[in-house]
């Protein structure tokens, strides 16, 4: 089989996007789906998700493991906490500490997107994985963050049983073990809308988390949480492809976006972390109607 082409700064380019795209609510595999488009030419071609074996998607989803790792790296303490409440929780058959509720949440709140994307990731990306379908996407995704906000600030109740104290670890986690069941894995299963391009993880679970009374900070932490293990396990998935046939001219170019990758998500989580603490979401829904529509606008004088 013949290798294929990514160059250096296609990765380059791709690799430190995704990895700051991941994190912020703006859908990081919509802007792979819509730059390539934009720029037209050898990027349209090298760069297609929708083709049914793409190199692409198998390259993209390979720079997961480097955005999972920068999150680990960022939460290690927390992992280290909520993975023994998780081991003790098994070996003593109970759910008795903050740790060990909030390893049984994430783990919960995981599951749905994890079934929906093994039955549904293949044809939703064929189907939906198109510049135009990207853009109406990334603009829903603009407006739904508005909303988030606007009934955020018309309704305070949204926001009294968990507003506390601002602050973040252990003091935080223990305000998110306290989440019942059903609501922390309605949050986790806003995930399953970020199958399509153009809708962000990171950012239909902080609006999932907001509207079901999380301040925004605990909301953008309880969405860091969740999104490691599905991050981590989508890239796991995918990175045999990119050893095997589809990965023949590529592999280099995957590691140094990779690289990239995980050091823009590092630096994007350590940004949003405090932003979000203070700051809301509404540039970031500008951004993305802006974003969208200026694709739209573009795909149809072009």
């Amino acid at each position: 089989m013949a290798a294929h082409h990514l160059s250096w700064l296609e990765a380059g380019v791709v690799g430190a996007m995704q990895g700051v795209a991941e994190l912020f609510p703006v859908s990081s595999l919509g802007h792979s789906v819509l730059l390539p488009a934009v720029v037209g030419g050898s990027w349209a071609r090298d760069l297609n998700v929708a083709s049914p074996e793409s190199p692409y998607l198998a390259f993209i989803v390979g720079l997961h493991v480097a955005t999972a790792i920068a999150l680990i790296v960022y939460f290690w303490r927390d992992w280290l906490r909520v993975i023994g409440g998780l081991i003790s929780s098994i070996r003593y058959r109970r759910v008795a500490t903050d740790d060990q509720g909030l390893a049984w949440l994430l783990v919960l709140a995981t599951i749905p997107v994890g079934l929906v994307g093994l039955l549904f990731e293949h044809w939703l990306r064929t189907t939906l994985g198109r510049p135009v379908p990207a853009a109406i996407f990334l603009i829903v995704n603009g407006f739904v963050l508005f909303a988030a906000e606007q009934l955020r600030r018309g309704d305070p109740s949204l926001n009294e049983e968990y507003q506390d104290e601002r602050v973040s670890g252990p003091i935080s986690d223990a305000r998110l073990a306290r989440l019942p069941v059903p609501r922390a894995v309605l949050i986790g299963s806003a995930q399953i809308l970020a199958l399509a391009p153009g809708i962000s993880r990171s950012g239909a679970t902080m609006v999932a988390g907001m509207l079901r009374g999380l301040s925004r900070e605990d909301a953008a932490r309880f969405s860091f949480l969740l999104a490691t293990p599905v991050i981590l396990a989508a890239g796991v998935l995918k990175i045999p492809d990119l050893t095997g046939p589809l990965g023949d001219g590529i592999r280099g170019q995957a590691i140094f976006g990779a690289v990239l990758s995980g050091i823009g998500a590092y630096l994007s989580v350590r940004f949003l972390t405090r932003y979000l603490s203070v700051r809301s979401l509404r540039p970031f829904g500008v951004y993305c109607v802006l974003a969208g529509a200026a694709s739209l606008v573009w795909f149809a004088v072009r």
